[in-house]
Parts: C-alpha cells; structure tokens; sequence
C-alpha cells in the first residue's frame, strides 16, 4: 500500500486548520499539506501543488471534506480524474468518498455526471439569455475597442501603409485596426 498524503486549506488567514489536520492524522496521513488563505476556487495553491507533485502511483490523496480540495465540481472531477491517470486514489473522509473502492468510485463518477449534466444546463440557459439579449437588440460580448466612426474614418482616410501608425495614435495594436477594417469591409459587402 502507498503513502496517504493529506491536504486541508482554509480561505482566511485566521481560520484555523488543527480540526483538519487532526483528523488527516488520524486517518493515518504521513504528510500533510496546508493552504492558508487560498480560495477553493484557484486551481493552482502552493501547498496543493506540492501534495500532487509527491503523489505516485498507489499513494492516495486525502482531505478532511471535498471543499477542501476544490469548489468547482468541474475542477474536483478533473482532478481526480488526474489521479486516477496516475494510479492514485482520492479520499474524504467527512464525505465517505474514497476512489480506491469500487462503491467510492462508483459514487465519485455519479458525481461527474451531474457534473457534466449542470454544465449542459448552464451553457442552454446562457445560450438562451444571450439569444434573449440579441432579440432585445442589446449588444453581446466584449466591447470593441474601435467604434464604427473611427474604422469608417480609417477606411475615408485610405492610408493602409501607415496602418501601424494610425493603430497607434487610436491606442489599439494594429491587428486590432487591421480587423477592424475587414469586418466592417464585409459589413458593407
């Protein structure tokens, strides 16, 4: 059998991890990695970092709850599946999950499933709400850096060789200008 290697975190700096540590100890962890002030929403946290760059194969990586670990499901399910590709098990002890059982498994994929389910859902309700935002005749998306007077005056002014210097003097790079030009070239069309 290989290494358990516990992870706890708290958001804040004047949270407190003894509860978490305590309880990876006693499940039997040999080491032990703490975030302290870091969101289960990063993806990257120094302390995780190192728990994963320790793992190997057989080893099982511990937290005291899923939260812990992340907040996303969507990051929770990459991450595991991570180590999965690695031969390495999850467990949370608060939650009963543990990957190196069938039933753990078989639990933590459901979890993926409604995982991807949510996702689905909320990209039809975006699609939705942007269609519904287009009929309403609002603009979608980032705003463009250019408004169509300044291309317009761009294209009136015809000076393509000095495009580099015009992209400057409307504080946009020259690609952005360049763009520009051809969508508005095709809007015409």
């Amino acid at each position: 059998m290989g290494m358990l290697i516990g992870y706890a975190r708290v958001s804040t700096e004047e949270q407190n991890l003894d509860l978490q540590i305590d309880a990876l100890q006693k499940a039997g962890c040999e080491r032990v990695f703490c975030d302290r002030g870091f969101s289960g929403a990063l993806r990257s946290r120094p302390a995780l970092d190192d728990a994963l760059a320790l793992l190997k194969s057989g080893d099982t990586l511990v937290t005291w709850k899923l939260d812990r670990l992340g907040r996303s499901l969507s990051h929770l399910i990459a991450l595991v599946t991570d180590l999965e590709t690695g031969a390495v098990a999850f467990k949370s002890i608060s939650d009963a999950i543990d990957t190196s059982t069938p039933g753990g498994r078989l639990q933590f994929h459901m979890l993926g499933a409604l995982a991807e389910f949510e996702r689905s859902l909320i990209s039809e309700r975006t699609k939705a709400g942007i269609a519904a935002a287009r009929a309403r005749g609002a603009t979608v998306g980032r705003p463009l850096k250019l408004s169509s007077d300044q291309v317009e005056a761009v294209i009136r002014d015809g000076c393509p060789h000095q495009l580099s210097e015009t992209a400057r003097r409307l504080e946009v790079s020259s690609s952005t200008l360049r763009r520009a030009i051809l969508n508005r070239m095709k809007v015409r069309a």
